[in-house]
């Protein structure tokens, strides 16, 4: 094969006998790579730059939280365009939509123009995360999906800390402008998408998907827990990091170093999670997800209550993070009980679900965060005990008819 091989289509079952560097799972690992270059880039300037130079406060950030979770509210019209384009190429397209919007933000500094960036690169970011689920769950094995995963996030965790630890380590020294670095990490993400594009065939999978809204009354369950995913983790990605800016006053190079030892951590454990999904169960991991998330958000409160410092806030922030890199089990449950049809369909779906909350939430948290920060962090905790609740409902050897505890009972009706 050469490149140019995006033009061919081929058999999952053929690929299987590719080198390595050809393989739908290398694929897998060059998005996995490629996404954080520019998001993670754009996360780690973000609360500088709109606070440095747009102004904004926490009704600004939690506005600007909002617009960015519409596309992920609206990821369910992925089932209409997978009719039209085969999931793999829209993917891609995602992903270069996402870097060229990235590399641009720096050249709207007010408040519309971000909002009309981030829009744009938030469509590329979550039609890429949705179609990105589907085809980790149909292209993996089950009995190799948790290590895989858990490699996958190690990649992307490792893609994040280069950018992280290339923005430390040369943001002062050179200084940097804003628009240099989003111009750079956006135009990498975008040419590793293109290459992708022209240099892998089209992956067939041998299950095909369902073209259609589906929703079915046995992923109850799942659709739950991704609610509850969505609104508790707009605390962190909003408030958490937004926080370090306001209260304790980071630079670029401080946040940015604060997520590069997120990273680091992640890519370590990663690997090391996946391994307890398959020894421990989805259920296990997950309610130590959950409780380790209650107590974490309970003790941001304590910041505002207590008056504890710094290094206490950059604690919580490292252990926050690597709890929601747990959060792959959930994938992992839903591969175990879902029909293989139902994955790409279903996956935007629960993208939908997920940012359900996530629209209207931020905003609303905005406006709570300027009366009491307190309370939007205790809020919070009662989400994670919400998580952790709905978790002990999943089975300890989870497939199709044992989706939940109470598989073959009136809340799990068979189909």
């Amino acid at each position: 094969m050469a490149l140019g091989d995006g033009l061919r289509t081929v058999e999952l079952a053929t690929a299987k006998g590719y080198s390595f560097w050809r393989q739908p799972v290398f694929l897998l690992f060059l998005m996995a790579f490629a996404m954080p270059i520019a998001f993670a880039t754009w996360s780690a300037l973000l609360n500088n730059f709109v606070i440095e130079v747009a102004g904004f406060t926490g009704v600004e950030i939690g506005w600007l939280h909002t617009v960015r979770e519409i596309p992920g509210f609206l990821a369910v019209g992925v089932i209409f365009l997978i009719i039209f384009i085969r999931e793999q190429v829209l993917g891609l397209i995602s992903l270069i939509l996402l870097g060229v919007a990235t590399g641009l933000t720096a050249y709207f500094p007010e408040f519309h123009g971000i909002l009309m960036l981030t829009l744009l690169s938030s469509i590329g970011f979550h039609y890429y995360e949705t179609v990105n689920q589907s085809l980790q769950l149909q292209w993996i094995e089950k009995g190799r999906a948790p290590q895989t995963l858990g490699w996958l996030t190690a990649v992307g965790s490792f893609a994040s800390l280069i950018a992280y630890g290339v923005i430390v380590l040369t943001w002062r020294t050179f200084e940097l402008s804003y628009s240099f670095v989003y111009v750079t990490s956006g135009g990498l993400c975008a040419a590793i998408a293109v290459f992708c594009f022209f240099y892998f065939p089209q992956f067939e999978a041998p299950d095909p998907q369902i073209k259609k809204m589906v929703l079915r009354r046995r992923y109850w369950l799942y659709y739950a827990l991704q609610f509850m995913s969505g609104a508790r983790r707009q605390v962190f990605i909003v408030f958490a990091a937004f926080m370090m800016v306001e209260h304790f006053g980071f630079d670029v190079h401080e946040i940015t170093a604060l997520f590069l030892i997120n990273y680091v951590a992640t890519m370590i454990f990663a690997p090391f999670i996946g391994r307890a999904i398959g020894a421990y169960g989805e259920r296990n991991v997950l309610v130590f997800e959950y409780t380790g998330l209650s107590l974490v958000f309970m003790a941001y409160g304590g910041i505002y209550y207590f008056g504890w410092g710094v290094l206490v806030g950059a604690a919580l922030y490292v252990a926050n993070h690597l709890f929601f890199s747990m959060a792959f089990a959930l994938k992992t449950y839903f591969q175990k009980i879902a029909d293989p049809g139902d994955i790409a369909p279903t996956a935007a779906v629960a993208f939908t679900i997920n940012h359900i909350a996530a629209v209207f939430l931020p905003a609303a948290l905005g406006y709570l965060w300027v009366t009491t920060q307190l309370g939007v962090f205790v809020l919070a905790a009662f989400m994670a005990l919400g998580s952790l609740g709905l978790s002990m409902l999943i089975p300890r050897h989870p497939e199709k008819g044992n989706e939940t505890v109470f598989a073959g009972g009136l809340l799990n009706p068979a189909e």
